[in-house]
């Protein structure tokens, strides 16, 4: 049986700034799709490129980079494929996915958008962000991947391996992050391979990402909306604007409630290890994620230190982030403190991911 949520009736509902229409679109549970592949890992290039695209045709899984982390690739019109993918990350079927096409013309097959929409698109694609617009009228994404939304969650990547891809394959691609659902995201292909080996088709192996947090995704509504921080920063795409970006709803974050857009469920990023922040002492038994020169209390007893950026860099913070979050929790610590970080450009991304990465479990 594969999952599919009811389409809305209501038009405007589902990009409106009241949202009232999500309820309309319930989750169901699917069987999941059989995994027990055996996982090819290929090298970036034409050769790469190439079997990714035949791979995604037939309906398989592909793993590749993107400029922010590694997204596990399906063929965005084929809902069977979509529900693999799911199965495959263990991905809860209410959350939507990201699209991601090779330019603003194949963009804007599936997705329509307004002046403000397409100033964004334009200023910043390829780029980390990524933009929810009302669906076309024969958009061709499947329902599942925007979980009976009429609104479509949309990325032009800037990654030449990504962008390889996507002018082989010639379709939209779903792609959310290469990694079991709730895990730490992935930035180099050995991630993926911890996580998904066995799960999934392929894994094109292009090196380590270079921004390694999230696409930003703003909600193009009656209102602008940062739905999700992340690689691009607020007050560059306010300068676009010319305007403030609104908020969700509080809400719209809580696990228990279907999500705007992909990222939005509470604890979506979270190691096995309990994660603390702001800390200003390392208690026995703790790992460390360090930011900046200071040191703290009890740093020489810690059960292991990384440090996101000796010297304050969050751009540097930002690329180490998930790697660094996923070599402590391997040393399986009593728990990850981590030190605080500036909430300003993409600290603001950061953080929203370690505030996920410490919700209670």
């Amino acid at each position: 049986m594969l999952y599919r949520a009811e389409p809305h009736s209501d038009k405007k509902a589902a990009y409106s700034v009241g949202f009232d229409a999500l309820q309309a679109a319930e989750p169901r549970n699917f069987i999941p799709v059989k995994t027990g592949l055996e996982t090819l890992i290929l090298p970036a290039g034409e050769a790469g490129a190439e079997a990714a695209a035949r791979t995604l045709a037939a309906g398989g899984l592909v793993a590749f980079p993107t400029e922010t982390v590694y997204g596990l690739g399906a063929d965005a019109a084929n809902a069977k494929a979509i529900a693999h993918l799911y199965a495959a990350k263990g991905r809860p079927a209410f959350n939507p996915l990201i699209a991601h096409v090779a330019d603003l013309k194949a963009a804007r097959r599936i997705g329509r958008f307004d002046a403000r929409a397409l100033k964004l698109a334009e200023a910043f694609w390829p780029g980390p962000l990524t933009l929810v617009v009302p669906k076309t009228d024969d958009c061709p994404v499947a329902d599942l991947a925007t979980a009976g939304l009429d609104t479509v969650a949309i990325r032009i990547p800037a990654h030449p391996v990504a962008q390889a891809i996507l002018r082989v394959f010639g379709g939209a691609v779903v792609a959310p992050s290469a990694n079991i659902s709730g895990h730490v995201s992935p930035t180099l292909a050995a991630h993926v391979e911890s996580d998904l080996s066995g799960r999934i088709d392929l894994i094109v192996d292009g090196g380590p990402v270079t921004v390694g947090v999230e696409s930003t995704i703003v909600g193009c509504f009656d209102v602008p909306m940062l739905l999700r921080p992340g690689g691009l920063s607020r007050e560059r795409i306010e300068a676009v604007l010319g305007a403030p970006l609104a908020r969700p709803p509080l809400q719209a974050e809580s696990d228990d409630s279907q999500p705007l857009a992909p990222g939005m469920l509470a604890s979506h990023y979270a190691p096995r290890a309990n994660v603390r922040l702001n800390a200003r002492e390392v208690t026995p038994g703790e790992a460390l994620l360090a930011f900046g020169s200071e040191r703290l209390p009890g740093v020489d007893a810690a059960a292991a230190v990384m440090n996101l950026s000796p010297t304050g860099d969050l751009d540097e913070a930002a690329a180490n982030l998930f790697g660094y979050l996923r070599s402590l929790d391997a040393k399986s610590p009593r728990g990850i403190a981590v030190m605080a970080i500036p909430e300003e450009g993409l600290g603001e991304a950061i953080n929203d991911r370690l505030r996920r990465a410490a919700v209670a479990r």
